[in-house]
């Protein structure tokens, strides 16, 4: 019997996940066009594959239809190739699903552009680990490096293979942690690549007999694994507008006014871009991570950081100037995260703010009182906490479609369920699992 080439219609949901449905190769003129059945209720299929209260019920039927600039098809050794296409969720009448977390991004996308002719450049930096012991002591270390360079080798080579640019990759400091750093893109397709990057590096580890998990956390006695998106702005002649040598920081006047919205709504969005129960295990002070809503330059305990340039002449270095925002992990959908942190930075140019100076001491040093005095206040410190700021600010609730913080909200209601008798080494071993 010969073996029929299948091609698998793929959406990232709310939970981070990546979920569709195959169809025979040969129909793919067909799928481009017509795509695929799918249900409502599918956008309340937990991390851990319960199913949360859902407005839809078992009434209604959708499409996911596959984008053809977002196929890939790479082979890992003699096995068949793996083919996937991330696809739009939509209804039967062609209009794109409310909960299509692909066009939930377009309509940030669009906001940004139509408030300020800017086209979002951006990129996520991943963080990730391989399941068992690894090496010991070997923080950046060359001989764990070395240990698993075939495999670092075959994923570059996958990366390349699936349409992405590989940048870079090395042993990070915790237990078999790596990083993983592939090319910044315009818009959308920043979001797909994070996407594919992470399903690439979970094939490239399974063909090598290991198991790579993004959860962010593994062990609170160590480090977490972070999600970094770097963010920069073109006109629509691709020419920077992201740097001004004279301004704070080197922003320019656009930058700095997303930067101020992305921090004055920061505890309101961490629940779309930290997502998980453990996510708050890792955004604690002196993690390197996010613990406060803070501008940091060249800092990394600073929620949103404002990038090192290794350029000289002024043209390179507006080519290469860009901000970071740090308050993300992998259980986040990088079209979700990338969506909020968007419609944040949008408010505040709507809203005309000015970031905050930037900080250069331990922030949690300082009492809540005197946070407040500076502007800044501690990131919400549960899930559940980060759910509350999130659907208790009609602001930011209304950057989304009707009903969307309602339907998150039981979404993740269902995850906390989930876990509500495990202990946190538990819970940490759980996500290490789905993620």
């Amino acid at each position: 019997m010969t073996p029929m080439p299948l091609i698998f219609a793929a959406t990232c949901d709310i939970a981070g996940k990546v979920r569709g449905k195959a169809f025979p190769a040969d129909q793919l003129e067909k799928r481009l066009s017509r795509g695929v059945g799918w249900v409502p209720t599918n956008v309340q299929i937990t991390c851990f594959d319960s199913i949360a209260e859902s407005p839809f019920g078992s009434l209604g039927d959708l499409l996911l239809v596959p984008d053809p600039a977002c196929e890939v098809k790479v082979a890992f050794g003699d096995g068949a190739a793996e083919h996937f296409m991330l696809g739009d969720i939509i209804t039967l009448d062609g209009e794109p699903w409310a909960f299509c977390t692909r066009q939930i991004l377009r309509d940030a996308l669009d906001r940004l552009h139509g408030l300020s002719g800017a086209r979002l450049f951006s990129a996520f930096e991943h963080e990730f680990q391989l399941k068992g012991t690894g090496l010991p002591n070997e923080g950046f270390g060359r001989n764990a490096f070395e240990n698993q360079r075939a495999l670092m080798e075959t994923l570059m080579g996958a990366l390349k293979a699936g349409g992405l640019t590989p940048d870079s990759i090395m042993k990070e400091y915790g237990p078999h942690q790596f990083e993983v750093v592939v090319a910044p893109e315009i818009g959308v397709a920043s979001a797909d690549a994070a996407v594919i990057l992470r399903e690439l590096t979970r094939s490239a580890a399974r063909s090598a007999g290991e198991e790579a998990t993004f959860a962010p956390i593994l062990d609170t006695a160590s480090v977490g694994n972070g999600v970094h998106i770097h963010l920069s702005f073109q006109d629509d002649a691709g020419t920077p507008l992201t740097h001004d040598e004279n301004g704070p920081c080197g922003m320019s006047d656009l930058t700095d006014a997303f930067a101020a919205g992305v921090l004055r709504y920061l505890p309101n969005i961490l629940a779309l871009t930290a997502p998980s129960v453990v996510s708050y295990e890792r955004l604690t002070p002196h993690r390197w991570s996010a613990a406060y809503n803070n501008l940091g330059f060249r800092d990394r305990e600073a929620s949103l950081r404002v990038c090192p340039v290794t350029a000289r002449d002024p043209a390179a270095i507006a080519r290469q100037f860009n901000i970071e925002y740090r308050a993300a992990d992998a259980a986040a959908c990088p079209h979700l995260a990338l969506a909020a942190v968007v419609h944040a930075g949008c408010q505040g140019i709507e809203d005309g703010l000015r970031a905050p100076a930037a900080t250069e001491d331990d922030l949690s040093l300082l009492s809540p009182d005197e946070l407040a005095a500076r502007g800044f206040t501690r990131l919400p410190e549960t899930l559940e906490a980060a759910l509350d700021a999130f659907a208790g600010n009609d602001t930011v609730t209304g950057w989304f479609p009707a009903t969307f913080a309602e339907v998150y909200r039981a979404h993740k209601d269902a995850e906390i369920a989930h876990l509500a008798e495990m202990d946190t080494d538990a819970k940490c071993a759980a996500y290490a699992e789905t993620y």
